[in-house]
């Protein structure tokens, strides 16, 4: 079953602010892939979304962005290149190492297959490289502007129109594709290999697929797309690719592999720019919304943050004392902590300090009801009133915490 889609933002190869969707899972994850889009496309190219779709059912997180100067990305494309395309997909691998786990599958559409193919080297984690009617060299993108190219080479750029958008293409992007070959990185792939390929595909011709299978050695598969078109544009024929790139990989990844994350070092919240106050949370491999109620404009698609505080506090407690009845041996059976909040004046606060007494205007009150299933004598329900108050989430609220606040900018500076 199909998770949510979490908005991030990376630097890329460059120095740019790459936009870019996690998809992930609603359960544990297996294992995370790299999806690379068509020449001029995006990250929301049908296919993408897709093959993203359905490899989330199968519990596999998929990273797809827009490369530098295309989609929502920062940059110029035409500072751009395909080297730089391949390093802006290793950049994304580092990011998942770094905030998850390293792609253990890369995708690649068109001439993203090609980048995929090149890039797979530099990426020692991946396990499965799939390629979409890719070309079996990157040069062969030359020929969506061939009757340009006289020209980019004589004066060092020419405007060019692409899918019935206008591109800027320098010269040294010719230099970068023509320098480029191909056959060595797929020889030399070492990972189990998908080719997926139209027949009748009109951009990059059937030939190609069967250029890159003969260069890579086995494991490799080729299945046939009959009667899509390049960029699978009919949802029949990209359901069919996810579907097939979904039960190639069961091999790969087993069902019940699940990643290991490295521990929690900080949560990450980001707007998500659905709503008014909608935000996603990251918190390891773990992703929630926060939100605020419908009354006060949100969308209540997730707790509010004074929700989470209570189910710190909740779960923080209801730990806590069954950490100390594991350790005494008590059967207490299953423990329940519901957790009120609500904002009172500080002298009309009968369970408050002094000192909170004394502060003026309202104070936060927390209010916990704690339930077992087990009998519990006067003796032992007193003492598990007293170790509840032990949970450090408790000792926090009650001490008070410092905050520590820096802005930083999105050049990074």
């Amino acid at each position: 079953m199909a998770g949510k889609v979490q908005k991030i933002t990376f630097k890329g190869s460059q120095g740019f602010d790459l936009a870019a969707r996690l998809d992930l899972p609603t359960g544990p994850v297996r294992a995370y892939a790299l999806f690379a889009h068509c020449f001029t496309c995006s990250s929301q190219v049908l296919a993408a979304k897709y093959i993203a779709g359905e490899l989330a059912r199968q519990n596999i997180a998929v990273l797809r962005f827009d490369f530098t100067g295309l989609g929502s990305s920062a940059g110029e494309f035409s500072n751009t290149n395909f080297s730089s395309n391949i390093q802006d997909l290793v950049t994304a691998a580092d990011y998942l190492r770094e905030r998850y786990t390293a792609p253990s599958l890369i995708i690649g559409h068109s001439l993203g297959g090609a980048a995929v193919l090149a890039a797979a080297g530099s990426i020692p984690e991946v396990k499965g490289v799939v390629t979409i009617g890719a070309p079996a060299d990157a040069e062969h993108v030359i020929h969506n502007f061939v009757d340009e190219v006289d020209q980019i080479k004589q004066e060092g750029e020419a405007k060019v129109s692409l899918a019935g958008r206008s591109f800027t293409i320098q010269r040294q992007f010719i230099e970068d594709l023509e320098a480029t070959t191909l056959k060595h990185h797929i020889a030399n792939l070492r990972r189990d290999l998908l080719i997926l390929h139209s027949p009748v595909d009109q951009v990059v011709g059937i030939e190609n697929a069967s250029e890159i299978f003969m260069a890579a050695k086995h494991p490799k598969s080729f299945i046939s797309l009959d009667k899509a078109d390049h960029l699978l544009s009919n949802a029949t024929d990209a359901i069919y690719a996810a579907g097939l790139i979904s039960s190639w990989a069961r091999r790969l990844i087993p069902h019940d592999q699940a990643v290991e994350h490295p521990p929690i070092e900080s949560v990450i919240v980001s707007e998500t720019g659905e709503g008014k106050f909608q935000n996603t949370v990251a918190a390891g491999a773990h992703l929630l919304f926060a939100d605020e109620p419908l009354k006060v404009g949100g969308l209540d698609s997730g707790p509010s943050p004074y929700d989470y505080l209570s189910t710190a506090l909740g779960a923080c407690t209801s730990m806590t004392i069954r950490m100390y009845a594991d350790f005494k041996k008590i059967d207490l059976g299953l423990i329940t902590v519901e957790v009120k909040h609500e904002k009172v004046h500080g002298k009309d606060c009968m369970d408050c300090t002094d000192e909170q007494k004394l502060r003026g205007g309202k104070i936060d009150r927390f209010e916990r009801h704690i339930t077992v299933e087990g009998e519990v004598s006067t003796e032992l329900e007193k003492k598990i009133l007293m170790i509840a108050d032990k949970c450090p989430v408790h000792k926090t609220i009650e001490s008070g915490a410092s905050v520590v606040t820096n802005l930083v900018k999105s050049d990074g500076i």
